[in-house]
């Protein structure tokens, strides 16, 4: 097999294989930076005054070692990512010093190595063991508010020219992009200000912010923003505000004069919810909302009983009005100790440290690699975190389980299957790479005997052998035509194709595989050649810099003007209400279904799976196995994926209805049955 034969091609060749040494200026982006000389963060074990208090479930440390964020570093998805990350950025250059795509990459995921300069060379093989913990307790809690003004007398915050992460005119931060201020102070940065504690610290009102959590959550590229002809946006940038240049000063860069959601458009999890009318909308004021959002389990009715728990009311114990943000639901507030020492006041309003989002799988595959012998970064997961990462699981499902409302109706010959977002952002949301939702309908006669499938999930007839030869069938979506799938396709277009391959890149570059025969489907060439205005889905998230359709679902109240200037209109952008500027899109999506012949009752369930086989394919096919660091991550991650299950769909809502199609035989289809 082609596949083994360039998994170990790279050993002959390691030697003369490394990343780039250093990374390029059009990576760079504002904020503190590795040269700041930021003292390293305390280990998470010295956070031990968090642990051991009378409710595990509740307190900080084992419920953040359960979540992804503690995981950033050990996510294999996150290196067979990097690993083409710094194949496309940029493989024209000498192939002692390609690569430096991974150090945009590297700065969230693992801040403390970031900071400390380990992300040189760019693949992150600098990295050592007290950078494994990823998104750690001290990087959020030395974040201060990257605007122009000191905001909290007694902090340093640590940038300097040019790196100045905010606009020079307004004065506004530039939240996203990973462009964070950290307090070189060193005091660590909390919500409360009655407390007695141990070490250094200063009431922050930042960490209940949205604005926080879009540090990390608006991830924007950088190169696509300041080279693509379309600043990677669907608006462009102003002329001026960019330099169209790869060797251009930073100070010219699309990253030093725009804010982060103006460019490059990578993921908008932050930008969704900050166009919708949740950002301003108190927890309070639920009752007030459209009944269709206030479903009892549903990810706001959660929120708000979770708010109000022992509280008078929603706000926050000290009086502070709480609104709907990112940490209202993913640090929601319960009742308990956040701290083992005696004098610790138990709190009403004491925030989770979860921060799950719908990762039921991943822990799987992380304790899979660590068996193996095959996991990057974090080896050797003891049972206490194990322990944390399978409750963090069961939290995961609940809240896949409460983001959406599912409803059925027949009406007349079809029906009618609404499917309502119940979360801040759209649905779904995050990282949109092999990301996807779709409806499975099973519509079954009167002797429970299935008579069509739309959306089933199943073997591909074909196979896929794993690090040990062993075959797999692959499984899939069969046939996506048959139903609705909700997903965000990136793209390069003919354009930025023709301005990459005058930059050097080569004509052979493949787009994408098919799924069945792994042959290449399109090339970088062919896109260039095509007419203009041609895109090509691609995989190559570094590159792309377009998007040619997004059906996920809006959040309430997403606003056109707002999602226009921050690149996150559906496209196209006539689905959901088509509402144009100055109004509101809808937050629900309704899909009609032919009811088949002889079916009289039909299950439809709202699955959601979070990678896909074909964008595993990509990136096992993409990996040209050259790099001594990542060149074995495509087949670690192949490996991994086919032995945990393949990313098997789970279940987020489902509802059983009757049907029938007696009415329709005599060849009346078409009036509203209730008056015939």
């Amino acid at each position: 097999m082609r596949h083994f034969i360039f998994a170990f091609a790279f050993i002959a060749i390691a030697g003369l294989i490394v990343a780039a040494a250093l990374a390029p200026p059009a990576i760079k982006e504002p904020g503190t930076q590795p040269e700041d000389a930021v003292a390293p963060f305390s280990h998470p074990g010295g956070c031990s005054c968090h642990s051991g208090t009378v409710n595990p479930q509740l307190e900080p440390v084992h419920t953040w070692q359960g979540s992804m964020m503690s995981h950033a570093m050990r996510d294999p998805l996150y290196w067979a990512t990097v690993a083409i990350a710094e194949q496309d950025f940029l493989p024209g250059s000498d192939p002692a010093t390609r690569g430096g795509a991974g150090d945009l990459c590297l700065r969230c995921h693992g801040p403390n190595g970031w900071l400390q300069g380990r992300s040189q060379p760019t693949d992150g093989s600098a990295f050592i063991a007290e950078d494994v913990d990823g998104v750690e307790c001290e990087f959020c809690h030395l974040l201060v508010d990257p605007d122009e003004p000191l905001d909290i007398d007694g902090t340093a915050e640590v940038h300097s020219p040019p790196f100045e992460p905010f606009d020079e005119t307004t004065g506004e931060g530039y939240y996203g992009g990973g462009q964070y201020v950290i307090n070189g102070g060193g005091a660590r940065l909390g919500p409360y200000a009655d407390i007695t504690v141990p070490h250094t610290f200063l009431t922050s009102g930042y960490v209940r912010e949205g604005e926080f959590c879009g540090t990390c959550h608006d991830v924007s590229n950088p190169v696509v923003g300041d080279l693509a002809h379309n600043n990677g946006a669907q608006v462009p940038l102003p002329p001026g505000s960019f330099s169209g240049d790869l060797a251009s000063d930073v100070s010219l860069k699309a990253a030093f004069n725009n804010a982060p959601h103006g460019y490059g458009v990578v993921e908008r999890t932050f930008s969704e919810w900050k166009g919708s009318a949740l950002d301003t909308f108190r927890v309070n004021d639920f009752p007030t909302l459209p009944e269709d959002l206030k479903v009892a389990g549903g990810a706001l009715e959660l929120a708000y009983q979770r708010s109000v728990g022992d509280n008078p009311n929603a706000d926050y114990a000290d009086g502070t009005p709480r609104f709907f943000t990112c940490q209202t639901c993913h640090l929601y507030a319960s009742t308990g100790k956040g701290a083992v020492q005696g004098y610790v006041p138990t709190r009403t309003d004491l925030p989770v440290h979860d921060l799950t989002g719908g990762s039921v799988w991943m822990p799987d595959v992380i304790q899979y690699q660590d068996t193996r012998g095959t996991l990057r970064y974090g080896t050797g997961l003891t049972a206490d975190q194990i322990s944390a990462m399978q409750d963090g699981q069961a939290r995961a499902l609940t809240t896949l389980q409460s983001a959406a409302n599912l409803e059925a109706v027949q009406e007349g010959a079809d029906l009618t299957v609404r499917v309502t977002n119940l979360t801040g952002h759209k649905l779904i949301s995050g990282y949109p790479e092999g990301r996807r939702m779709w409806l499975h309908l099973e519509w079954k006669d009167g002797g429970g005997t299935t008579v069509q499938t739309n959306g089933a999930y199943g073997s591909l007839q074909r196979t896929i052998e794993d690090l040990d030869g062993v075959s797999h069938d692959v499984l899939s979506l069969q046939d996506p035509a048959s139903t609705v799938v909700f997903e965000v396709h990136g793209a390069m277009d003919q354009e930025w194709a023709q301005q990459l391959i005058d930059l050097g890149y080569p004509t052979d570059l493949p787009l994408g595989y098919d799924r069945l025969t792994d042959a290449v489907e399109h090339t970088l060439g062919e896109l260039a050649g095509s007419d203009p205005g041609t895109a090509f889905h691609t995989f190559h998230f570094a590159l792309n810099n377009t998007v040619i359709s997004d059906n996920r679902i809006p959040p309430y109240g997403l606003d056109y003007d707002e999602a226009l200037t921050r690149s996150i209109l559906p496209v196209p952008q006539t689905q959901y209400g088509d509402p144009g500027a100055g109004g509101t899109f809808d937050y629900f999506a309704e899909a009609l279904f032919d009811v088949p012949d002889q079916a009289e009752s039909v299950t439809v369930t709202l699955l959601y799976q979070q990678t896909s086989w074909e964008y595993i394919q990509f990136l096992f096919l993409a990996n040209d196995t050259l790099s001594p660091f990542l060149g074995n991550e495509g087949i670690n991650m192949l490996d991994a994926w086919a032995n945990t299950g393949m990313a098997e769909p789970l279940t987020m809502a489902t509802t059983t209805i009757p049907v029938s199609t007696w009415i329709f035989r005599d060849g009346f289809e078409t009036g509203d049955t209730g008056t015939w």
